[in-house]
């Protein structure tokens, strides 16, 4: 199996060069390049194609993370990109799930969240902090929430980056009504694709 190659975004060398310590410790993960300023990022995600890249999101002047994010994803769709920031406001997630990341963690991730996000997001899994991930889906347990309780819970879910066999075994349902469900979740919230899902109904939630 191929590493799963890794672009480091971050305007501070100590971040990036505590990443790529503790990424050198996983065999299956390969930081190829990195990246201080968006400029940098854009032109290194070119150069290497890597499968992931990570990416803060405040950045020193010039392009900041959203604008490399949505550079990136412009010129290569294909690339993964998951954001590495302290910033969990749900409009910061809005928009960077809008500008095309694919997953959304906290600074303060366990070792072991940072390797799963990377290897989920190399699959094109949608994976966010546990933080994040559990205040969504308390705001999707709101009574007047268009999702039914099932529904709502899916969501939560689909946060942690769980594939569809997956989510049927941790709720002892079929991957068929997996599906199903998934197929309502994205007709109620006009929506087309997992990340869009939760990235809607944050927006949602903020416009209460």
């Amino acid at each position: 199996m191929n590493n799963i190659t890794v672009l480091l975004v971050d305007d501070h060398l100590v971040v990036r060069s505590g990443l790529r310590a503790l990424l050198s410790t996983e065999p299956d993960i390969e930081v190829v390049a990195e990246a201080a300023s968006g400029e940098d990022a854009v032109h290194l995600a070119q150069a290497f194609s890597p499968a992931v890249v990570v990416m803060d999101l405040a950045m020193g002047p010039g392009m900041d993370g959203l604008e490399a994010i949505r550079r990136i994803r412009d010129l290569n769709g294909r690339q993964a990109i998951l954001v590495f920031t302290t910033y969990d406001s749900d409009a910061d997630i809005v928009r960077a799930v809008d500008a095309g990341a694919m997953g959304y963690l906290l600074k303060d991730a366990a070792p072991e969240e940072i390797f799963a996000a990377i290897r989920g997001a190399a699959v094109g899994r949608s994976v966010m902090s546990p933080p994040v991930a559990s205040r969504l889906f308390q705001q999707l347990r709101n009574p007047d929430e268009v999702l039914t309780p099932r529904e709502a819970e899916l969501l939560g879910l689909l946060t942690e980056g769980l594939s569809n066999r997956e989510l049927g075994r941790r709720l002892f349902i079929s991957e068929a009504t997996v599906k199903t469900h998934l197929a309502h979740i994205y007709a109620k919230l006009g929506v087309d694709t997992r990340a869009a899902a939760i990235a809607t109904a944050i927006r949602r939630e903020g416009m209460r």
